[in-house]
């Protein structure tokens, strides 16, 4: 599969089986083995997978079944994956919200200066009402 699919809330086994060649007691098995893989359970038992789990399967099987890593290696990878965008990702994200706070203060500048334009001075509320 080229990683396209159904776009839709929640999928069950069976779609996610179809969607990724992976049969549904693999899928049961790495839920086993992959606290990342763990999709809710409607009233009746049935796994519902979403779409970021449907992703994730398709990662595993990229790295089971064509780099031909192991359940464990695959398992420290992913840690190490996730241990790393955890450190990038802050620096990044702090940049984009600092760019975004200097873009409000600009912007509340501007309103600023266009509300003392308009405003009326101070004290000609009073003389304007008449009793």
């Amino acid at each position: 599969m080229d990683g396209r699919f159904p776009e839709k809330l929640f999928y069950r086994i069976g779609d996610v089986s179809e969607i990724t060649g992976i049969k549904p007691h693999v899928l049961r098995y790495w839920e086993s083995e992959f606290k990342e893989l763990h999709p809710r359970k409607n009233r009746a038992g049935q796994r519902l997978y979403q779409r970021h789990d449907v992703e994730f399967v398709l990662e595993l099987k990229k790295l089971l079944y064509e780099q031909r890593y192991t359940i464990s290696g695959a398992r420290k990878l992913l840690a190490r994956q996730a241990r790393q965008s955890r450190r990038v990702a802050p620096g990044k994200g702090a940049g984009e919200i600092s760019k975004a706070l200097n873009t409000c203060r600009l912007e509340l500048r501007a309103l600023l200066t266009l509300l003392e334009r308009k405003s009326p001075p101070p004290g000609a509320e009073e003389h304007g009402r008449g009793g």
